[in-house]
């Protein structure tokens, strides 16, 4: 059983000269250390023909929001299925002219002409054509370029060129932009560089921590090397698995944050070798066999939290878990091969620089953990109003998240200067908010039964006006534009899809014999949003169970998993509490709108794996104390005294990655971002340093009982790998 962080194992050095069995990592490590330079050029050229490959073959990225079983859903298929225009997405070129868009129409239609004839389009309707395309004033129309596909399935150069035509005729006095979600996804957005805002931020904590630059670039660069080699891998994987767009600079936070993660702990177990006087060589061995335990069980912990988000049906979800389950895979596989190589290549150059420090916080009567012990001791003084303060914050911090709605950005949260975002706000100005996010309403039946439908739905409260009821090419179907009063994201739209589905339809089915769907991308994402929001309970529950399985085998204790599942929701809650608090309800300047429907799922998975990680550093170290000296306080202190200095420098790196993405110009990438990163803060600092001490110390040796009917049956498994003499 690999050895979570913080086992004895991890933490306290070997005594030199001992002569403890090599383990499976220890011997792994060997291996790294014999062929050094073989495992150096492996890696290498493994990242090398990755990222050649994937260059050559490029990437299939594409979204899928499907989900059978919805009435959005259902009303795809079917547009589909009879042949209809409305099948396809449609993207808006929007027109402005103060003296009239008509005065512009010698220069609109041969450019509407030339967008017919484009890859991609399979119609356009010219606000010519139309009367209800013109705002009432005149200064403001549109035309509707429908797509021959989903926005997905269109290539996003085709949309850009769309686009780059459409603008061609743009003057002082004629503004021209193109609005639509496949014109949001095919602009280029000038992206900052969060990516090596985050490098340069753990480059610094690490030089900090370790006082040389060498030691500090070893954890960095099995970092740098593993997601270089997870991010061609994901390309090339797109091929073959569905892959989102959004997916590689998720692989590039995660993989920075968890890949310096776990480099650092084995590191960090190296540098405690070489301060009890082992050589080097032999300190790498007994690293790996220890600290890259902890590393292979918090890997694994994470991986099978990732998996779980399978089960929640979504296949951009899907792809997102199995592409970043991937890239912990091989950022465990890099800090148990690469890191040793580099360990044997550098190891004594670093050994030289420990124990040179060493020996001058010694002359200063420095002892490290000092602090930590003085904060320990604190917090048992006072236990009680130590756990309340914690919690108080954590709940307060977590309320806000009762009210969190889920949905997605749509381009009223894009950048003012895109030109998505400028057509949505001329749409909005010159039609109604509600014009940005139309309901497609189905009505599968024949024409008279449209026409009916499509009368009833423009006396609907909520309905701002219904557009004409247009026939499929073979007149099975019946689609009806309707545009809410409100904005796409409002509540109120919510609201209206539910009214015209469980409320308007009924009725008209019975007196047309026609079969109604209501559809559009807006009515699809609030499916999406409700369908996670419904499932997201059974995933908890059941990432929780297991979790709390193995705390359960590994402590043979009761309360200790019952505290860490509970501290860990608070943790995650806490941390979709501010989510709510800066994106829904637009704090810090923040463009409110509704959290994106993947942000709860992606978060816990990712956070829960982690924390359980922490947990188990801390715990495991407080318990192999109290086994050593049956004294609970002194084993409390010890714990916090032996760990606190890691969990602070691993949890700063994290944070800094992961807040580093919050410079991003995408609304979930900052989503992401916020998140992990407040989540990673409040379980270092909140829950492991302060509440965690104050629940053991009150618990007493109570945290390790154990009813003995489980005592008898439960197996028996062991964190620490035993040491033979």
């Amino acid at each position: 059983m690999p050895s979570p962080r913080g086992s004895a194992a991890s933490l306290a050095p070997s005594p030199p000269g001992t002569s403890a069995p090599v383990g499976r990592f220890g011997a792994l490590a060997g291996w790294a250390q014999r062929h050094r330079w073989a495992a150096l050029v492996l890696w290498v050229a493994a990242v090398a023909a990755i990222t050649l490959g994937s260059s050559a073959a490029g990437t299939a990225y594409r979204n899928d929001f499907s989900l059978p079983g919805t009435d959005s859903q259902a009303a795809g298929d079917l547009l589909k299925q009879h042949g209809s225009d409305q099948a396809g997405d449609s993207v808006e070129i929007v027109f402005q002219d103060p003296a009239g868009v008509t005065s512009a129409r010698d220069s609109v239609e041969p450019m509407l002409a030339a967008v017919k004839r484009m890859a991609g389009v399979a119609d356009v309707r010219s606000p010519f054509d139309d009367g209800s395309a013109l705002s009432e004033d005149g200064t403001i129309a549109y035309a509707s370029v429908t797509l021959d596909g989903k926005t997905e399935e269109v290539p996003k150069q085709d949309v850009a060129r769309i686009i780059d035509t459409a603008q061609s005729i743009a003057s002082d006095r004629l503004r021209v932009e193109v609005g639509g979600e496949a014109a949001r996804n095919a602009e280029d957005k000038e992206e900052p560089t969060a990516e090596l805002a985050g490098i340069v931020a753990a480059l610094v904590i690490l030089v900090l921590l370790f006082g040389s630059l060498l030691a500090a670039s070893l954890p960095l660069i099995t970092a740098l090397f593993a997601v270089g080699g997870a991010l061609g891998l994901i390309a090339l994987a797109s091929h073959v698995f569905t892959v989102a767009d959004f997916t590689p600079p998720i692989l590039m936070l995660v993989g920075l944050g968890v890949g310096v993660d776990y480099a650092l702990l084995i590191f960090y177990r190296f540098r405690q070798e070489l301060l009890a006087g082992v050589q080097a060589d032999e300190a790498v061995r007994k690293a790996l066999d220890s600290a890259g335990r902890t590393v292979f069980f918090a890997g694994c912990t994470v991986i099978v939290a990732l998996l779980g988000l399978v089960a929640l049906g979504l296949g951009s979800l899907q792809g997102i878990a199995l592409a970043v389950a991937i890239t912990v895979l091989i950022t465990m596989g890099a800090s148990l091969v690469l890191l040793p190589a580099l360990l044997a290549l550098f190891g004594d150059r670093i050994r030289r620089h420990v124990l040179a420090r060493q020996a001058k916080a010694t002359g200063t009567g420095k002892v490290e953990g000092n602090r930590w012990r003085a904060m320990a001791r604190t917090v048992q003084r006072r236990p009680v109003p130590t756990l309340l303060a914690g919690a108080i914050v954590l709940l307060a911090l977590s309320a806000p998240a009762l009210g969190m709605r889920l949905g997605f950005a749509d381009s009223g949260n894009d950048p003012r200067e895109t030109t998505s975002r400028q057509a949505y706000d001329l749409l909005a100005e010159g039609f109604g908010p509600g014009f940005n996010g139309p309901l497609v309403v189905l009505v599968k039946g024949d024409q008279q039964a449209g026409r009916t439908v499509r009368a009833k739905l423009a006396d609907t409260d909520g309905v701002a006006e219904a557009g004409p009821a247009l026939p499929s090419a073979d007149g099975a179907l019946t689609t009806v534009f309707v545009y809410p009063t409100t904005s796409p994201q409002a509540e109120g739209t919510v609201d209206l899809v539910h009214h015209l589905r469980d409320d308007v339809s009924p009725p008209l089915e019975r007196a047309t014999g026609a079969e109604i769907l209501v559809g559009g991308a807006t009515a699809a994402s609030q499916d999406v949003s409700e369908t996670l929001a419904d499932r997201l309970p059974l995933f908890v529950a059941v990432v929780v169970g297991m979790s709390s399985l193995l705390l359960l085998l590994v402590f043979r204790s009761v309360w200790i998993p019952v505290k860490a599942a509970v501290l860990n929701l608070l943790s995650i809650s806490a941390a979709l509490g501010v989510i709510t608090l800066v994106f829904q309800h637009g704090w810090l300047g923040a463009q409110p709108g509704p959290v994106e429907a993947f942000i709860p799922a992606l978060i816990f998975a990712i956070v829960f794996g982690l924390s359980m990680d922490y947990e188990v550093f801390l715990v495991s170290r407080i318990h192999e104390e109290w086994r050593r000296t049956k004294d609970h306080s002194q084993a409390v202190r010890e714990g916090l005294a032996s760990t606190g200095k890691v969990i602070t420098a691993a949890a700063a790196i994290m944070i800094v990655v992961f807040a580093a993405f919050v410079l991003s110009s995408d609304r979930m990438l900052q989503q992401f971002g916020l998140g992990l990163a407040v989540a990673i803060l409040l379980d270092a600092v909140v829950i492991r340093c302060l509440i965690v001490p104050a629940v053991m110390e009150m618990l007493g040796t109570r945290a390790w009982w154990l009813p003995p009917v489980l005592a008898r049956k439960l197996p028996r498994m062991s964190i620490e790998r035993p040491d033979h003499t």
